[in-house]
């Protein structure tokens, strides 16, 4: 991306100082080109669905700095969901439990342990997620009182009827939500189930946004005072 020649905190315009930096002439906010550049570049990047690592290559930065900045953007796209869902939470709307679970697990009759539950609401074709409460911290108990058989069995009712979801001829955004998150997701590899959350939160923002505009809440985000 191309370096702005307004002030990226309040739109003014800009002059630049002998230190090779600018200065607004409205906020007086003075403003690295260098670091600007390197931020709008790898909002550019996470946007367009470019991996920490593959970035990093790219552009040769340290792996570690890129990361950071990619954990900052997502907390920003999930407090721009968040922020939207307020906007949204008084309409009607339709939902969906579903659940998602790495490729390598989906074998394993244990594997709801490890499933990652959500709702899924389409607000109008705007997408909301709510992630529901994680069973792995109850794993030990059910094994230790033998429920653990009937909760993978109901487990196993629920993928049924998820993917009698999915395959239905009643194809709609909330399928589509779901078929682009598993599709998308498959850039990142082991994702600890605390910080799941962000990455769900990611992918509702890219999806409910294009390019154009996801990029632009972001850089607003970002450089809000």
């Amino acid at each position: 991306m191309q370096w702005t020649l307004t002030c990226l905190y309040c739109g003014n315009a800009l002059y630049r100082l002998n230190d090779n930096r600018v200065k607004c002439s409205y906020c007086h906010k003075k403003i690295s080109l260098k670091k600007t550049n390197k931020i709008l570049t790898l909002i550019n990047a996470y946007v367009e669905n470019e991996s920490a690592n593959a970035a990093s290559k790219r552009l040769k930065l340290a792996y570690s700095s890129v990361w950071a900045y990619y954990e900052e953007f997502r907390y920003l796209s999930a407090k721009i969901c968040e922020r939207e869902y307020e906007f949204h939470r008084d309409e009607s709307c339709e939902y969906e439990e579903y659940y998602y679970l790495e490729k390598r697990k989906k074998n394993k009759k244990e594997a709801i342990f490890d499933a990652h539950n959500f709702l899924t609401f389409d607000y109008h074709g705007h997408i909301y997620t709510l992630l529901l409460p994680s069973l792995q911290k109850y794993k030990t108990q059910m094994i230790e009182d033998n429920i653990e058989s009937a909760y993978i069995d109901e487990f196993n009712k629920f993928k049924r009827i998820s993917r009698i979801i999915k395959v239905s001829k009643h194809y709609n955004n909330i399928v589509a939500f779901w078929n682009y998150f598993e599709e998308a997701i498959l850039i990142y590899k082991g994702i600890k189930n605390e910080a799941f959350i962000y990455f769900l939160k990611e992918f509702e923002f890219k999806y409910n946004h294009t390019k154009e505009e996801a990029k632009n809440l972001l850089i607003s985000e970002y450089f809000k005072e």
